[in-house]
């Protein structure tokens, strides 16, 4: 969403308001010159900032001020509440500063900053080399890798960065293929992370439709599929993971999948003109998927092995919900049953019956890629095996995003999750450690997982893990689509999962996290 399509609300700040009316801890929403302005005190210092997030242009007025910081109500981003720089992903770019002034009893905003539209120092004598690593390499260009990759220029590092990345494109926000992107409804102006010069003009070297097939842990070098070498002081393994693909008979090679910027391409490709689209699968992506062919016209059938889709992650209540949503925008289930065959007619299910398809898509779920680590002699368990810091069992390289299974101190055990939010701040996390060395001061990933899922025009947003669960708590009304779903293990809350209460979710957020640190403090 852009920041002209915002409404304006509150006073017009250029003509002022009450110095009463801006108070520490508060934020007052107003405008200036046709944006979006908020006030406030943060340590008695006058503050003017863009009300906008610059992820997805969420509405800060409404977030959760924690300390000198600001959440985003939508998808939990953080930003300093004096500076406006972006302390936490999804959100890229620092909000937009504004001046103010105070005089005669009112507070004026009185002009509009300069900033840079990146939000990051171009200039490579603002950087100071860490003694760490004299260059650094990341495989794989998606959310963990690309946040890796901006956070060292953030901080300052000016040593060699290098990114190889097996697809065609730079990084791009991977959430919105299987959302708004794939409904019609966002323009591909709005994939990119950032615009094609910015790789260059922070002294990235971004290697497209290259894949890394060895590490040479004792020249300490990557090996690249065209035979030439990049040497690293550190390194970051972040790419990611590949579709699980059927093993049913498709001999025109009918079946979609989607996980990069191509597949979205293809799958909208293939749906103009198309009438009747078979999702196989109830995954998230399966149902985002369903949720945006039927934006475009399509009349959709999910076909599934489970009885409700996502129990496994929301219950039966939220399961039940999420299926009745998508029956009330037409979209039909056949639920117990998995494709047994594809053809051009259509799809043949178990249980015999033949459905017609134009279009079939599959979202049956992920596996990491843990090939590379696999071959270099890196410990790997369902994914690569990393300890608090991202470390994995070779000193030196690292390992973020979808493949990391990590000690997660929330719940006491070691998780993996495929989730974008996730893998950026991992991705954050990892690249301060890399540069901090092993006897420098390291950052532990310590962050609650957090992730959303769109259907249609309800947003479900979760906080916490729980693999397991022996209550779930429903407080509101589902089906009125204004509740909080909490998942409790052991009398403890794992989970909470909610809709259209953006403030319930941030303070469960600021709740474990609070849970952890009195923990760690331990009695007394």
């Amino acid at each position: 969403m852009s920041q002209d399509e915002i409404p304006l609300s509150g006073p017009d700040l250029r003509k002022g308001v009450a110095s009463n009316e801006v108070t520490e801890g508060a934020l007052l929403l107003g405008h200036a010159d046709g944006e979006p302005v908020m006030l406030t005190l943060s340590g008695r210092e006058l503050v003017g900032l863009g009300a906008v997030c610059t992820h997805y242009g969420g509405p800060l007025c409404e977030g959760l001020i924690v300390g000198d910081t600001l959440r985003c109500p939508w998808h939990h981003a953080a930003f300093s509440l004096r500076t406006g720089k972006t302390l936490r992903p999804p959100a890229y770019r620092d909000l937009p500063r504004w001046n103010t002034e105070e005089r005669d009893g009112k507070v004026f905003v009185t002009g509009k900053r300069p900033q840079p539209d990146d939000g990051i120092a171009s200039s490579t004598a603002m950087r100071q080399r860490s003694s760490a690593a004299e260059s650094v390499v990341i495989v794989g260009g998606g959310a963990a890798g690309a946040m890796a990759a901006e956070t060292m220029r953030r901080d300052g590092y000016d040593g060699f960065i290098t990114i190889i990345e097996a697809g065609p494109s730079a990084p791009y926000d991977r959430p919105n293929l299987s959302k708004d992107y794939l409904a019609g409804s966002a323009p591909e102006d709005w994939i990119p992370l950032h615009p094609d010069s910015f790789y260059s003009e922070q002294g990235v070297d971004l290697i497209l439709n290259r894949r890394a097939t060895a590490i040479d842990r004792e020249s300490r070098r990557v090996v690249l599929d065209d035979g030439t070498m990049r040497p690293f002081g550190s390194l970051l393994i972040a790419a990611g993971a590949q579709p699980v693909y059927l093993d049913i008979p498709d001999p025109d090679k009918r079946i979609h999948y989607l996980r990069t910027l191509a597949d979205s391409r293809a799958i909208i490709e293939a749906a103009n003109g198309a009438k009747n689209a078979v999702v196989i699968g109830a995954s998230f992506i399966g149902l985002e998927v369903a949720a945006s062919l039927r934006t475009r016209g399509l009349a959709v059938t999910v076909v599934a092995p489970e009885a409700r889709p996502l129990e496994r992650v929301f219950g039966a209540e939220l399961g039940d919900f999420v299926r009745g949503l998508h029956e009330t925008h037409g979209v039909s289930f056949r639920l117990g049953q998995t494709a047994s065959a594809i053809s051009r007619a259509g799809v043949t299910l178990s249980g015999g019956e033949s459905l017609p398809a134009d279009l079939v898509v599959a979202g049956v779920g992920v596996r990491p890629n843990t090939d590379l680590a696999e071959s270099a002699g890196i410990a790997t368990d369902r994914g690569i095996v990393v300890d608090q810091y991202l470390e994995t069992s070779v000193p030196g390289i690292f390992a973020a995003g979808d493949l990391a299974r990590w000690p997660d101190p929330h719940t006491g055990e070691n998780i993996r999750v495929e989730h974008w939010v996730v893998a950026q701040r991992q991705g954050q996390v990892a690249a301060r450690n890399m540069l901090a060395g092993r006897d420098g001061t390291r950052q532990r990933f310590d962050a609650v997982p957090f992730f959303w899922s769109q259907h249609y025009d309800v947003s479900i947003s979760y906080i916490g893990h729980a693999e397991r669960w022996d209550a779930i708590e429903v407080d509101g009304d589902i089906g009125a689509h204004d509740c909080a779903v909490t998942y409790r293990a052991d009398g403890q809350v794992m989970a909470v999962a909610t809709i259209f209460r953006d403030t319930s979710s941030l303070e469960t957020e600021l709740a474990m996290e609070r849970r952890l640190t009195l923990l760690e403090s331990g009695p007394g």
